[in-house]
């Protein structure tokens, strides 16, 4: 990353931050684009996690060893604005709508969390092993993720489409990856979105079409940039990433639109005893409006559901 121009530096790191200090930009270097991304992206200032309070029903769902103990270990993927990013480099706390709603559900709950930053790939792998209770990292509920991951929903994003802002070949919603074909895609290891172009790669063939290229990357800002170099068409992330980013000038992309649905949660070990507590929490931040002033802070109200469930089908 060293080699890029500040311009493009610049620009990715505007929309799309390191996901964490160890493999940001591939060397440990942080310092600087920390600073650009505080100076570009500032966290919005009002605080509804403030006011929450320990609700003792539903902290009386934790498991005991839990209530004792008083912490949560969870697995956090920073990424990008709005789910959770620094905004003021990555030697202070992170900001974004999964770190306020995991800390009102802490608060709920009467608990601590040790936060841990991790890469995204590593954290569901990571909660069969034990080292984290749980992960958050805008984490879809699929039928494959199902088979090992319980999930607790506080959100329902899912996936889209974004190009370099005057880009001819792709204009409009892509509703059918045919439109791809002979493109090459840019997304994140170990995400949905891989998995979703791994599985539909015969697409083109089935049409007669020139198949489509998938390259992955472990960082956000990486992704940006093969984008704004050309050695990308086309960028697959999150619903509510995706709008963020073209929201900001320097990134130059236009969003493309929705092309799948997914319900987002908090994700635990098969089996864990902590999920119907994170359900009535959540259900908690519900009724008493502090999730939709998270959401609204966050500017993704659009994304919000009515209540949590636990373990729900894969949307079709």
């Amino acid at each position: 990353m060293r080699t890029l121009t500040t311009r493009l530096h610049s620009a990715a790191v505007l929309a799309l931050l390191p996901l964490l200090a160890l493999t940001a930009c591939g060397s440990g270097d942080t310092g600087g684009t920390a600073t650009v991304g505080a100076q570009a992206s500032p966290a919005p200032t009002d605080d509804p996690v403030a006011a929450v309070r320990k609700v003792d029903s539903v902290a009386a769902l934790l498991p005991a060893d839990v209530r004792t103990s008083g912490t949560l270990r969870v697995g956090s993927s920073i990424g990008f604005p709005p789910g959770a990013y620094y905004p003021n480099g990555t030697d202070k706390a992170p900001a974004g709508q999964d770190i306020d709603l995991a800390d009102a559900v802490a608060k709920v709950l009467g608990v601590k969390l040790e936060r841990q930053d991790a890469s995204f790939e590593t954290i569901l792998p990571a909660l069969g092993s034990g080292k984290y209770d749980f992960g958050t990292g805008n984490f879809g509920v699929t039928s494959e993720r199902l088979k090992t991951i319980d999930f607790v929903t506080y959100i329902n994003d899912g996936q889209g489409f974004a190009v370099k802002k005057g880009n001819t070949e792709l204009t409009s919603k892509v509703t059918d990856l045919t439109r791809l074909c002979g493109l090459t895609i840019g997304t994140g290891a170990g995400t949905t979105f891989e998995a979703t172009l791994t599985a539909q790669k015969g697409v083109c063939a089935e049409a007669g079409k020139k198949p489509y290229d998938v390259k992955v990357y472990s960082e956000n800002a990486a992704t940006l940039t093969a984008l704004q170099q050309g050695r990308i068409d086309v960028i697959m992330s999150t619903i509510n990433g995706l709008r963020h980013q073209a929201a900001q000038p320097a990134s130059q992309t236009s969003f493309l639109g929705e092309y799948h649905r997914l319900d987002v949660g908090f994700a635990f070990k098969k089996g864990s005893p902590l999920t119907k507590a994170f359900q009535a929490a959540v259900n908690e931040l519900i009724k008493d409006g502090t999730y939709a002033r998270i959401l609204k802070k966050w500017g993704t109200s659009a994304s919000a559901i009515e209540r949590s469930r636990i373990n729900p089908p894969e949307h079709t």
